[in-house]
């Protein structure tokens, strides 16, 4: 706790620094602004971001980044020539002890270092009467577009304490104004049969609040109508709002004018009417660059109506690529289908650009041109890794891949990739090597007609993958094949749906001997049965080349007279424990997942993310086998199959704060229930702990239930993680962030094997809870964000006396290194 109290210490001093360090003398540093509207305090967001002044950012209540400008100095020096007048005395230091080169080389550092705090810190916000005024003047103005026309807006500067300063703006708005009527003066009569249509969905209503947006909306609304009603010529510039108040200005008297189209006929512009445009003739580039756009385009095929052309040969199948192309002959133009078939382009992952045109054949008919620019077919990636975790002190790992675009000439991926990693662990040095294989199609590939279930628009894909890994010296050491395909399609723009049509595994133990090196607490068992049953005979070393005597050992205990019936249970628990985890598996698997996402780009800090997840293993192999082995498990081959059901639920919801400031939430549950006398997969058990999970708790430390710290792999088939995060700037690209991670994981097989304080026995068992807080810095490099979090052990619920707060000090703190957010 010393060690905790000394940097806190520390933290607290340099909150502590003056933030008036480098305000100018007769100035005042903004800390507060308050608007008050109609005499009451308005907090909203869209007022408050009509400010032009602002007080530092904070986080937490403090201004972090104005302390780290404040280490700095704006006066400071910009070269050594000033750096060595203004400090003499270190500059002759460095000069006598070492050389001038040397001092040069000082100078520079202390100069680029002061440049880094100003430049990545935030210099204090002065008050400026100038900005002052011209706030009043956009609050009134946005008043105005908000109806009240005769508002009236002041402000009001306060001191507040050194150098520091408020700012109070007040606003009167007045008497509101309404729409009293509306008007129309439509030049077209196509234009105009349109507009009638949907009259109805106007949003000027008479006797509506004035609103701006209230005339923006509708612009837009006219626009999005017309054309897609086949218009394709209108835009918002030949739509004009006539607005009268003079009369009373509580009264606004609105006239709707949209003029004919303005076409240029020999050097000048006359007027014509709009009209409904077909698309004639669609002809798609398929190998488009801009460099080679005048080159002739040598090979062509007409399909369903569409021209496909290429410079040279036609690399695309135009009856594949077509099924992206929503735009069709004699069809009535819509800016709908037009950004459907964009959206569709571009999810081929094909194409670097995209680019769709238009050209007027005569005054109704449209020919629609698609240019396309092929990314390179072949690309190679590879990948480097550095890591460390408690069961890997040290791992270098290395990817290599390679992706051949447009493999079957429908625009298919196939992606093919190695990956190798050498690791010293607790048991000495290993290695991990694998290949992968995945070939992802643009659309179903599925018997009997089942690809027409889904539309086209919702970016049908499917995905067929295989792979093979093989580890050495950890845990049991594996192999590993997997066998997949997977469906996958976009239900509208927030709801994505995947079904995993199969999702098969097999799992080989290929070190099995290796059992009690990595289960220790489980030998720890055994000899303190063997201490009491077997008294004169010395239990053989738990270390590598033992297995044999050790379960020789097993055996004498099984076998002894003095076996008790307690002792009995616990050793028979042990070795059906052995049993289960050293099984090889068959895990054929059947998944269907739902994923709700409302967030509407990456800058949107603001939104909810739901995801359920629903799995069933071996149900279909287990009615077509009738083998079962000696413990009544459905096999094939002689290998147990898995049979499970599997549900994972997770919500995540992020809440903008301001000025960089987020509060994250996740809340995970999952369990895992198995029938037919199954076991469950190590692989596709529960862990607890890590830098993505409860971060107080390295992987696999925590759990199931109260049991303590023993297990090298502690897993568990029910799950329960909640975790707020509060993320900040710090200063430039650096940022920080407080959480509190609290959760576990428990045992619901009942089975005999388990012992009580791994169980999960209904709502008390949340008493279980284990907590975890801490603190972590991450740096944004753009492309992905660095990341470290120190976790603190806040309850400990296998502890038997006080939980709380017991080893809360960084001598048991964890550290996680991890890359980008952990959720």
């Amino acid at each position: 706790m010393k060690k905790l109290s000394f940097n806190f210490l520390c933290i607290l001093l340099l909150c502590s620094c003056s933030t008036t360090k480098h305000v100018p003398v007769n100035e005042l540093l903004l800390t507060k602004n308050t608007i008050v509207v109609d005499s009451v305090k308005n907090k909203e967001e869209r007022i408050k971001g009509l400010l032009l002044q602002r007080p530092n950012a904070k986080a937490l209540g403090l201004p972090l980044s104005l302390y780290f400008y404040n280490l700095g100095n704006p006066k400071g020096s910009q070269d050594v020539e000033a750096w060595a007048k203004n400090h003499p005395r270190w500059y002759n230091l460095f000069k006598d002890i070492f050389s001038e080169k040397q001092s040069i080389a000082v100078a520079n550092t202390f100069i680029g270092l002061n440049n880094w705090y100003l430049t990545n810190g935030q210099p204090p916000v002065i008050i400026d009467q100038k900005k002052t005024r011209r706030t009043e003047k956009k609050l009134q103005n946005y008043f105005i577009t908000e109806g009240y026309f005769r508002n009236k807006v002041w402000s009001k500067k306060d001191t507040v304490g050194d150098k520091k300063g408020a700012i109070t703006y007040f606003v009167e708005k007045n008497k509101p104004s309404f729409l009293d009527s509306i008007y129309t003066n439509i030049k077209s009569k196509v234009i105009d049969s349109l507009y009638n249509l949907e009259k109805d969905k106007s949003f000027l209503k008479v006797g509506a609040h004035y609103k701006d947006q209230s005339f923006i909306n509708e612009a837009n609304r006219l626009v999005k109508s017309f054309r897609n009603k086949g218009v394709y010529h209108f835009n918002d510039n030949y739509i004009l709002f006539s607005i009268d108040t003079l009369q009373n200005y509580q009264k606004t008297k609105v006239e709707l004018d949209i003029s004919d189209r303005l076409v240029e006929e020999n050097g000048s512009y006359v007027s014509k009417p709009f009209k409904v445009q077909k698309i004639k003739e669609i002809n798609i580039y398929t190998d488009y660059t801009y460099t080679n756009r005048n080159e002739p385009y040598l090979d062509s095929v007409s399909y369903n109506g569409i021209n496909f052309l290429a410079h040279k040969k036609l690399k695309y199948n135009p009856k594949y690529l077509g099924q992206s192309i929503f735009i069709k002959p004699n069809q009535i133009y819509t800016d709908s289908l037009r950004n459907l078939t964009q959206i569709h382009l571009r999810g081929l992952k094909n194409f670097k650009a995209t680019s769709i045109r238009y050209s007027s054949l005569n005054s109704e008919e449209l020919a629609a041109n698609i240019f396309l620019t092929p990314i390179e077919k072949y690309t190679i990636g590879v990948e480097t890794e550095l890591s460390r975790s408690n069961i890997r002190n040290f791992d270098a790992s290395a990817k290599f891949s390679i992706s051949n675009r447009n493999t079957f000439k429908g625009a298919e991926i196939f992606k093919l990739s190695f990956s190798g990693s050498y690791f010293n662990s607790n048991n000495g040095p290993g290695w991990e090597i694998g290949a992968n294989a995945s070939l992802e199609v643009p659309r179903f590939i599925a018997p009997f007609g089942f690809h027409k279930l889904v539309p086209k628009r919702m970016l049908p894909r499917t995905t067929f993958t295989t792979g093979l890994a093989i580890q050495k010296n950890i845990a049991l050491d594996k192999q590993n094949i997997s066998l997949g395909i997977d469906y996958k399609w976009q239900y509208n723009k927030k709801k994505s749906i995947q079904l995993e049509l199969l999702n098969a595994q097999y799992i080989r133990n290929l070190n099995v001997s290796n059992y009690f090196n990595i289960y220790r607490s489980e030998y720890n068992s055994l000899t303190r049965i063997g201490e009491t049953v077997l008294p004169n005979v010395t239990a053989p070393e738990n270390e590598p080349g033992n297995f044999s005597a050790i379960t020789t050992y097993a055996n004498q205990i099984a076998s002894s007279p003095n076996l008790d019936a307690a002792s009995a249970t616990v050793l028979l628990n042990i070795i059906n424990r052995y049993q289960i985890i050293t099984s090889d598996f068959l895990i054929p698997e059947i998944a269907y997942s739902f994923t709700y996402n409302n967030q509407e780009n990456v800058k949107d800090a603001s939104f909810s993310y739901f995801r359920i997840r629903v799995a069933n293993s071996g149900n279909v192999m287990g009615l077509l086998s009738n083998q079962t082995n000696a413990n009544n498990q459905k096999t094939v081959f002689k290998i147990p199959v898995a049979q499970y059901f599997k549900t994972d639920i997770e919500y995540k919801k992020f809440w903008d704060l301001g000025q960089n400031n987020v509060l994250a939430h996740r809340t995970f549950l999952g369990a895992i229930i198995t029938y037919n006398n199954s076991d469950i997969p190590f692989s596709r058990s529960y862990f607890a702990g890590g830098s993505n999970d409860i971060r107080a708790w390295r992987t696999y430390d925590l759990g199931p239930g109260t049991r303590p710290p023993g297990l090298e792999y502690n897993i568990g088939s029910l799950k329960f993680l909640s975790s707020f995060e509060y993320r900040f700037d710090v200063a430039g690209s650096l940022k920080s962030a407080i959480f509190v991670d609290a959760g576990n994981i428990w045992d619901i097989t009942n089975s005999s094997l388990v012992d009580e304080a791994a169980r999960f026995n209904g709502l008390k068992s949340l008493t279980d809870m284990a907590v975890g807080a801490g603190f972590g810095f991450r740096y944004d490099f753009r492309f992905l964000v660095a990341r470290l979090d120190l976790g603190f052990k806040v309850r400990e619920p296998y502890l038997t006396q006080n939980r709380w707060f017991q080893h809360f000090n960084f001598a048991n703190a964890v550290y996680n290194i991890g890359i980008n957010y952990p959720f």
